[in-house]
């Protein structure tokens, strides 16, 4: 009887006990999960906040561009009330060459040759008088090594033998210096004399120093040319605003008829 009694009363002693060990760790445990949900909520409270922070810079660099944008326009709009207006008539008789650039009348056959004394690409000087007792052929062209100058150039070289049967000889001048030939004979191998008229003197005698129109602009400049001189001296055959292909063969049948 008395391990009976003994037995029924520490069962309810034993319950007591497991109840009050059991309440701390049920606290510590929901302790333990608040602070990972109030990390989640804070994250999601500065990942909003920063996300509106760049909103808001985004906005106001929106309207500082807008505002720049409107202040550019409208000083632009200020400075072009405020220019000078045009005067394309002043403009235009800028562009009219003067008189003292003007060339000399055109040649015809028959006429006497102009006189000169001009230097080569080598330095040289070469004079008309030096080149009388024998037929030549004088041409004139715009710039050293440019499309139609070096066609028309080569075009004489290769028709060289043909010329020196008939006891010609081919003499080129443009305004080019002497270095300027000098370069533009050895590129293309050009066999014959090159004369330096830089000042236009011998190109005006001659009348190829003319007024040109290129895309409605009028200017002076070197109007391609041939005349074929015989060894008295005098003008046989003129071509004035050469054509390059074909005027070689056209010059030496001149040259075989003068």
């Amino acid at each position: 009887m008395a391990k009976a009694k003994a037995k029924s009363k520490a069962k309810p002693k034993a319950k007591g006990n497991a109840k009050a060990k059991a309440k701390p760790k049920a606290k510590v445990k929901a302790k333990a999960k608040a602070k990972p949900a109030a990390k989640k909520v804070a994250a999601k409270a500065k990942k909003a906040a920063a996300n509106v922070v760049a909103k808001a810079k985004k906005a106001a660099a929106n309207v500082v561009a807008k505002a720049k944008k409107a202040a550019a326009n409208v000083v632009a709009k200020a400075k072009k009330a405020a220019a000078p207006a045009k005067r394309p008539a002043a403009a235009k008789a800028a562009s009219t060459p003067a008189p003292s650039e003007a060339s000399g009348p055109r040649l015809a056959p028959g006429s006497p040759a102009p006189r000169f004394e001009l230097k080569d690409q080598a330095g040289k000087v070469v004079s008309s008088d030096a080149l009388r007792g024998a037929p030549y052929v004088l041409y004139f062209y715009p710039k050293d090594d440019t499309s139609g100058c070096t066609r028309e150039a080569c075009g004489f070289r290769d028709a060289g033998a043909s010329f020196g049967k008939l006891g010609a000889k081919i003499i080129g001048v443009s305004p080019d210096s002497e270095a300027s030939h000098a370069r533009f004979a050895e590129k293309y191998g050009l066999p014959f004399t090159l004369l330096a008229d830089p000042d236009k003197v011998l190109a005006k005698a001659y009348g190829a120093w003319a007024l040109k129109k290129n895309y409605g602009r009028e200017y002076m400049g070197i109007l391609r040319s041939t005349f074929v001189v015989d060894g008295k001296g005098v003008v046989q055959r003129a071509f004035y605003g050469v054509k390059v292909d074909g005027h070689v063969d056209k010059v030496l049948d001149a040259v075989g008829s003068a």
